[in-house]
């Protein structure tokens, strides 16, 4: 029996009050406001509201195609327009340490994270850098955390990539994930760092900011040459990597501008090699800003 009170039948239809132009307005109202809640939780749902998850996340993992990597070799005329770009933070000179390598190669060492939208930001500059004097092979696509700044930035991961190169050796830590255990709250740990690797960090880095880059202990990077990951905001990695042939966009004037930076300072860590990277009259002019 439920809790439904019972009335006379007489009463019951005395009740019923007749159709109105009122109450057919009143739930005219109520469909549309049904309708218009419906849109906005598929829009969460999405992503195309701003936060939620993006269909760009079914990517996460999975391994870039030589066919992407081959668009992140920007023609040199296109770099020379660009410069140094949109890159505002160049990295700081180390005074007096003793130089980091390995293999008999001047190191370069990035400290990130999956879910760090900064990190999204300077893995694009690292990536075009680093294949002018190397090769990746394992490299990964990623998103940053769907519930920091930026939220889903199409970007790279490291965690499973190898870099190869005959003029320096490249080392990354992605130290977290980018997806928030419900459990625990945090994101789950991914790479640690080593004891030397760590006390690089400490010194250099006191304030445990990520994205970090130490460039053989000639310089080192706290953050990301260039930091508004809302520039990347609706697109996927392949619209980005046309972009950045463009030099009149903003991708390429942050990221082919942050990549020139990156590659500046590499060349002034190898003794200026190779010539066709190095000799480039562009990145001869930024080396020497750097001091």
């Amino acid at each position: 029996m439920d809790d439904t009170i019972q009335q006379p039948q007489q009463q019951q239809q005395a009740a019923i009050p007749k159709p109105s132009l009122f109450s057919s307005r009143k739930f005219l109202y109520i469909a549309i406001l049904a309708i218009i809640v419906v849109i906005a939780v598929a829009l969460l749902l999405t992503g195309t509201g701003g936060g939620g998850t993006s269909p760009l996340v079914q990517f996460d993992n999975q391994p870039v195609p030589q066919s992407l990597l081959a668009q992140l070799s920007i023609p040199s005329n296109v770099s020379a327009s660009v410069r140094t770009g949109f890159a505002t933070n160049f990295p700081a000179k180390i005074a007096n340490a003793t130089p980091l390598t390995l293999n008999g190669k001047p190191e370069v060492l990035y400290i990130g994270a999956e879910f760090c939208p900064y990190c999204a930001m300077q893995r694009w500059a690292l990536v075009i850098a680093l294949m002018r004097f190397g090769n990746f092979t394992g490299l990964e696509y990623m998103t940053s955390s769907a519930v920091d700044a930026g939220p889903n930035t199409p970007t790279f991961t490291f965690v499973n990539a190898t870099y190869s190169s005959p003029y320096i050796a490249f080392v990354s830590r992605e130290l977290t994930n980018n997806k928030v255990n419900a459990s625990t709250g945090q994101y789950t740990q991914l790479q640690q760092m080593n004891a030397s690797q760590q006390a690089l960090y400490a010194k250099y880095n006191p304030s445990g900011s990520i994205p970090f880059t130490d460039y053989a202990n000639v310089s080192k990077l706290v953050g990301a040459n260039y930091n508004d990951p809302t520039i990347l905001a609706g697109m996927n990695w392949s619209q980005i990597a046309a972009a950045l042939h463009d030099p009149s966009t903003a991708q390429a004037q942050a990221f082919v501008g942050s990549a020139n930076l990156v590659t500046a300072q590499i060349c002034a860590l190898d003794n200026n090699t190779p010539a066709s990277v190095c000799g480039q009259s562009y990145i001869k002019s930024i080396e020497s800003q750097l001091g």
